[in-house]
Formats: C-alpha cells, sequence, structure tokens
C-alpha cells in the first residue's frame, strides 16, 4: 500500500518548548510509519526529529519576546521548494501563518494540495500587550491581523480549533465556519494525576504548610501579568501567610519577581516536576486571556486542583461556573481575590471542583485526538487523489 506522504511545516519543534509544540509533539510520537511518511520542515528544532527526514529553515530570534524564532525561507526558497517536490506530499500541514506558514500555504496552492491547519495561538489577543505603550495603534494592528488571519486560513481545507470560543472568534473575523472542526486537547493523566501530590515539596519551597497558590506559565506580558501582580498585592495585604509559586521563565521574569517579592519562582520545570507541584499547591490562578487553549488549566485540573481563572481565551470553555471551578471579569484583581477567599474558607467545595474537574479531564485522551487527526489526514489525502486522477 502507497504511504500518505505529509509536509509538516512548524516555526518551532524544540520538545516541551510550550503548549502548541507539546501537541505537535503528542502527533509525531503517534505516527504510524507504516501508513504515513512525514517531512518536517522547521526553523528551531533538533538536527534529528526522532529518525524523520527533515528540513531545517534559517531563523532569526523575535526582538519582541527572545525566546522565539521565525523562520525565513524566502533565505532558502528554491532549495526548499526542490527538496519538497522530492517527497511529494499527499497533505500539507501548517502550524502557524508565519512566512514559513505563508510559504508552505503558496507551494500547496501551487500544486493543488490539500492544506491542514491547527489554530494553536490566539496571535490578535497579544497585540494589546505588545503594543500597550502606542495604543493608537492597537484597533489598526488588529484588523490587519484579522484580515491577515481569514486570508489564510480560508484557503486551508481543514482547520482545527482548540475551543467553541475560539470557533466563534475566529468566524466572527470572517474565517468560513465550514472549514473549521472542534478538535481539543488530550490529557495525560497519568502524568497529571493527584497521586503525585507531595505536601513536603511545597513546604521545601515555601518554608512553611500554609495554603500555596500556584501560577505555572511563561512569564510573558500577554499572560496578564499585570493583573497577577494586582491579585499578588492584595492578596499579600489581606492574607499574607499564603504563599505565591510561579513555575516559568521569560521575558517577564525579573519584573515578575520585583513586583512579586515574597513569591517563590522555581522557574522552568520538567513535566514530572510540574505535576508534583500542581498535586501539591493548594489553588491554581490563572488570568491569562491570549490562551487558545490553555493547556495548564487541563492539567492543573487533571492534578486535582481547583481553578481561579480569566473568563477570556480558550481557557474560560473548561470551566463552569461554580461547578468545577471559578471564573473571573479577566482584569479586575478584586475578583480573583474574591474567588480565592472562598476556597480557602469552603473545604466542602473545594472538594467538589476537585472532583468535579477530575472527572472533566478524564474526558479528553491524546490517543483519541490524533486518531482523528490522522483519520482526516487519509481521508484528504484520498481526496487528493482522486481530485489528480480526475
Amino acid at each position: 500500500m502507497k504511504k500518505i506522504r505529509v509536509a509538516f511545516f512548524a516555526e518551532i519543534l524544540i520538545e516541551d518548548f510550550d503548549g502548541a509544540v507539546r501537541t505537535m509533539y503528542q502527533i509525531i510520537k503517534r505516527i504510524d510509519r507504516r501508513i504515513f511518511e512525514f517531512l518536517f520542515i522547521y526553523g528551531a528544532g533538533p538536527d534529528d526529529l526522532l529518525g524523520f527526514p527533515s528540513l531545517k529553515v534559517p531563523a532569526l530570534t523575535l526582538p519582541i519576546n527572545t525566546g522565539y524564532t521565525m523562520a525565513i525561507p524566502a533565505l532558502v526558497t528554491s532549495e526548499l521548494k526542490e527538496e519538497i517536490d522530492k517527497f511529494a506530499p499527499d497533505v500539507v500541514h501548517i502550524a502557524t501563518p508565519s512566512l514559513l506558514g505563508t510559504f508552505a500555504l503558496k507551494y500547496a496552492t501551487q500544486r493543488m494540495l490539500p492544506v491542514i491547519s491547527i489554530y494553536h495561538t490566539h496571535f490578535i489577543s497579544y497585540i494589546d500587550y505588545y503594543l500597550k505603550h502606542t495604543p493608537f495603534l492597537i484597533n489598526k494592528v488588529k484588523q490587519m491581523m484579522c484580515d491577515s488571519h481569514r486570508a489564510f486560513y480560508n484557503q486551508c481545507d481543514r482547520v482545527y480549533v482548540p475551543a467553541n470560543s475560539m470557533k466563534d472568534e475566529l468566524a466572527d473575523i470572517g474565517v468560513n465556519a465550514y472549514r473549521m472542526k472542534l478538535w481539543q486537547r488530550g490529557m495525560d493523566n497519568h502524568l497529571f494525576s493527584p497521586v503525585n501530590r507531595n505536601a513536603k515539596v511545597i513546604t521545601a519551597l515555601t518554608g512553611n504548610n500554609n495554603p500555596t497558590i500556584l501560577f505555572a506559565s511563561r512569564l510573558v506580558w500577554e499572560k496578564n501579568l499585570e493583573t497577577l501582580f494586582e491579585v499578588y498585592a492584595l492578596m499579600q495585604d489581606r492574607h499574607p501567610e499564603v504563599n505565591f509559586l510561579i513555575a516559568g521563565d521569560g521575558i517577564a521574569r525579573k519584573a515578575s519577581e520585583a513586583r512579586m517579592k515574597n513569591a517563590v519562582f522555581v522557574g522552568k520545570v520538567d513535566h514530572k516536576t510540574l505535576s508534583v507541584l500542581y498535586a501539591s499547591a493548594s489553588i491554581f490562578v490563572f488570568p491569562s486571556v491570549s490562551e487558545a487553549y490553555g493547556n495548564v488549566v487541563l492539567e492543573a485540573m487533571a492534578s486535582g486542583l481547583p481553578c481561579v481563572i480569566a473568563d477570556g481565551g480558550g481557557s474560560k470553555d473548561f470551566i463552569e461556573q461554580g461547578v468545577n471551578g471559578f471564573k473571573c471579569k479577566p482584569y479586575n484583581a478584586a475578583c480573583y481575590v474574591e474567588k480565592i477567599e472562598i476556597l480557602l474558607r469552603n473545604s466542602t467545595l473545594r472538594q467538589q471542583f476537585i472532583e468535579e474537574g477530575l472527572e472533566y479531564s478524564s474526558r479528553l485522551t491524546w490517543e483519541h485526538l490524533t486518531s482523528v487527526y490522522f483519520d482526516d489526514l487519509a481521508e484528504m489525502a484520498g481526496q487528493h487523489v482522486l481530485s489528480a486522477v480526475v
């Protein structure tokens, strides 16, 4: 049987780099090599990608976020096209509507290949943070990005969106609804689980046995860190005995440490360590509204950690208000503090959130989601073969 050949384009394929890349690796590690052949084209990543053929594209570090790079396919256009033509893909997968993504879309269009994309990152929401010092530009740049997203995704045959709220937002800017398909994120319930609870780990970090509020994410401004700082300040005034534990790193690390002087910063940690922090903390707080999905919220729920999060972005779809967690007005620090105080006082409600959160997170498995993905690839490849014959 002829194998299905997929050209997979992504900016970054450094394992565990962020939620989007972790999602890609869940797919990559489940590829059945008896059925599929993949060619990976990316800017940043390992020289050997689990033994798959790959092409590395020259990349530049982004000045606004030094942890990220952008591939520049214009520097190697001819060589890229030649190598991809040799591979002869049946389907093109594009991770991001970037310069590399645009190159891939143009390549696929010229060769009449079907395109699948996953909406990993809610870039439009980033604009408020990166242009906060030039507010007069915000609406204009947002409109430009909306136009760009609409044009890009309306040329894709299938666009996976992680949450209904994201599907609605993309439809509002003009992305065709028939192209979009709800495709959530899976959960490793063996890794993220209440069985990882170890109170001694928290005690060793904080030096006490007081309740501990955990925030886990990259420390970048689009995570609504200003509201996190305000929540911390209010809690310090009202409940100075409560610990704040911050897991993650990024360009705003120094500013975060300056604004949350008594918080404990552990930096970026591996998933095994993070799973213990989730299971051992008292409450998870997450004010970000920039998430297309919000893996950390689901990881916290699967670990038995009650969540107080922003009523915004894709994360809000996980929470049924007052049933398995609390949602707050995104920029209202007092709202988060109020909900945190309720959970600190009410052990019955805490237990309810834990049980309901565990039940919700148990419904999502990577095995099911990746099976859907590979079935869709096969369908799209079949359609391509039929159209080529016709």
